[in-house]
């Protein structure tokens, strides 16, 4: 009698803890999801807000080249940046 009273409480509560767990990481699965920036799009933000910005080139380029040195960028993104500046 004990026995089916100890699993008729336990049961529920570990399907219970099970489908907290569960909807607590696809919650953090789904954050993450909406939290993710594409890198491009990041980029052409930060190019159109130098470009309203002539006093602010200098600099621009200055933090192109220390990403390009860094590694964050490679050569062919560097150089569409640095047009992309250029050119506007």
């Amino acid at each position: 009698m004990e026995k089916i009273i100890f699993f008729g409480l336990v049961i529920p509560i570990l399907i219970f803890v099970a489908y907290l767990g569960g909807r607590a990481i696809m919650t953090g699965f789904s954050a993450k999801n909406s939290n993710q920036s594409n890198p491009e799009t990041s980029m052409n933000e930060d190019t159109e807000n130098s470009l309203n910005n002539p006093e602010n080139l200098t600099g621009e380029l200055n933090k192109l080249n220390e990403l390009l040195k860094s590694g964050a960028l490679t050569q062919e993104e560097f150089e569409k940046a640095k047009k992309k500046i250029l050119d506007n």
